[in-house]
C-alpha cells in the first residue's frame, strides 16, 4: 500500500520556534476526524513550516499542486496570522488566491482549502481557552510550554465535538471554526 499523509498543514513559523505545529497536530488528532484513519506506513498529519507569511502565501500553490498530484483524497489547510495589515480573514483568504490564479489554480481547486487565521496569533486562542476570553486587538501573552498550545487544542477540539457555543468565539476563531466545518460537510458526501 502506498504511504499517504491525509492533511497537509502549512503554517507560520520555523520548525522548534513556533506553537503553531504543536497546536495543529493536537487540534487534529482531538478532533478525529472519521475520514482520518491510521494505517501502516500512513502519516495523517505532514506538517510545513513556512517562515512568514509571504513565504506561506507562495508556499500554498506549489503544496496544493502537489495534493492534487498525489492522488487520494489530502487535505491541505493553510494557518497565518491575521496581522494588523488585515482586517480579517476574507481580506487574508483573498492574497492566497490571487497567488493561487497566478499559479494557475482554479477557483474550484482553491475552494478546497481550509484557512484557519488567527489574530494576531495562536496566542490568542490558546488564551481564550485559558481565561475564556481574549483581545484580539493586541498579541496575547506569549505561550511558553508546548503543554498549554496542547491543553488549548484539545479544548476546542472538545468545544467543537459537542458543539458548544457558550463564551462566544474571538471573531478569528469563529471564521476558522466555519471553514473546517466546511470540510467536515465536503468530507461526509
Amino acid at each position: 500500500m502506498a504511504r499517504r499523509t491525509q492533511v497537509i498543514c502549512l503554517h507560520e513559523g520555523t520548525r522548534g520556534n513556533s506553537i503553531d505545529p504543536v497546536f495543529i497536530n493536537r487540534l487534529l488528532k482531538s478532533l478525529k476526524p472519521k475520514w482520518l484513519c491510521a494505517w501502516k506506513g500512513n502519516q495523517i498529519v505532514r506538517l510545513i513550516p513556512c517562515g512568514g507569511r509571504k513565504a506561506l502565501i507562495r508556499q500554498m500553490p506549489v503544496e496544493l499542486r502537489n495534493c492534487f498530484d498525489a492522488g487520494g483524497k489530502p487535505t491541505l489547510m493553510v494557518w497565518a496570522d491575521l496581522d494588523e495589515d488585515m482586517a480579517n480573514g476574507d481580506q487574508l483568504r483573498e492574497e492566497f488566491w490571487k497567488e493561487a490564479e497566478r499559479a494557475g489554480i482554479t477557483q474550484a481547486e482553491f475552494e478546497q482549502v481550509v484557512f484557519a487565521f488567527a489574530k494576531d496569533r495562536l496566542e490568542n486562542w490558546v488564551e481564550f481557552f485559558q481565561t475564556g476570553a481574549t483581545d484580539e486587538s493586541k498579541e496575547g501573552p506569549r505561550v511558553r510550554h508546548n503543554s498549554e498550545a496542547a491543553n488549548a487544542a484539545r479544548a476546542l477540539a472538545e468545544r467543537c465535538q459537542r458543539q458548544t457555543k457558550k463564551p462566544p468565539l474571538p471573531p478569528s476563531l469563529a471564521w476558522s471554526c466555519e471553514n473546517w466545518e466546511k470540510l467536515v460537510e465536503r468530507m461526509q458526501h
